[in-house]
């Protein structure tokens, strides 16, 4: 009986720590692949910051972004 609800427990423990890691590396992924900003949501807050966006500077600052991402 005892032997049971150690193995119980244990098994509980190795599943909430294989389940947190696994949810995190999901999610570290998804982020990479979908990035929560856009180019199209970059320009419009360019646009409302009163600077005319280009496309060269569309790109660093999402070169930037990603950078610092990676980090």
């Amino acid at each position: 009986m005892g032997i049971t609800i150690f193995v119980g427990i244990v098994m509980l423990l190795i599943g909430l720590a294989g389940g947190f890691f696994g949810a995190r590396a999901y999610m570290k992924r998804y982020l990479q692949d979908n990035p929560p900003i856009s180019p199209d949501m970059m320009r419009q807050m360019m646009a409302q910051m009163g600077q005319k966006p280009s496309q060269k500077k569309l790109n660093q600052m999402m070169q930037m972004m990603k950078n610092q991402s990676k980090k």
